[in-house]
């Protein structure tokens, strides 16, 4: 059974007023960026679990037709997600994030790259980081969930997150029952639009070094 949405009293926070809503780690007030997300339906989850997709940036590698070509899905997720007022940009490549024209001018509080699998290694991640680590607000986090076994822990995420003056201060279990209705896809060959299977999944929670901190303060 998935997790309760859990919401707490009005607060005001810049120009958002309203009821905050919580889905594990994430919550309706933070500005969230989502990247290499598939068919968008983590986007989708989450903008659904809040009622609002205000607070999301939902962006995709590949263009919009590639993008509806690819996932059977996809289609009706832009489209819901564009309703419920979720941002959605394609063409958004995780190693050039910070150059992108809708992007570079803002932090955002959450970062999430989940299960960056096919394909993926040492460069990619790196690459990564080295983005996302010019977009995050200064006390935001980056959330990095990827499987764990011998073969992923070779890419020393840790270690790699480091060399940007990020520094890992939590890891927890990553239940794909936590938010409904995402589907991780394989997103690469003949059967991208098929899933694959998630097991000893975790989420790897990052933010900037207490100097670094000081520094942008």
């Amino acid at each position: 059974m998935a997790p309760p949405v859990v919401e707490v009293a009005p607060v005001v926070e810049g120009k958002k007023v309203g009821r905050v809503k919580w889905v594990k780690h994430y919550s309706s007030s933070q500005s969230i960026l989502i990247v290499g997300d598939g068919d968008l339906s983590f986007s989708r989850a989450l903008a659904t679990a809040f009622g609002s997709g205000d607070c999301i940036v939902a962006t995709s590698l590949d263009s919009y037709s590639d993008l509806i070509g690819m996932y059977s899905q996809a289609e009706s997720n832009v489209k819901e997600l564009k309703r419920m007022g979720a941002t959605v940009l394609h063409g958004v490549d995780v190693k050039n994030t910070k150059k992108h024209v809708d992007l570079k001018f803002t932090r955002f509080e959450r970062i999430i790259f989940n299960l960056p699998h096919a394909g993926a290694h040492q460069v990619l991640v790196r690459r990564f980081f080295r983005n996302a680590s010019h977009l995050l607000h200064p006390d935001g986090e980056i959330h990095v969930s990827h499987k764990t076994g011998e073969r992923y822990n070779r890419w020393e995420i840790e270690e790699l997150a480091s060399e940007f003056s990020l520094v890992m201060f939590k890891s927890l279990v990553f239940r794909k029952e936590d938010y409904p209705g995402y589907n991780q896809k394989r997103g690469d060959g003949e059967r991208c639009d098929q899933e694959f299977p998630l097991r000893n999944g975790c989420t790897f929670m990052f933010s900037l070094t207490p100097s670094v901190f000081s520094l942008v303060l």
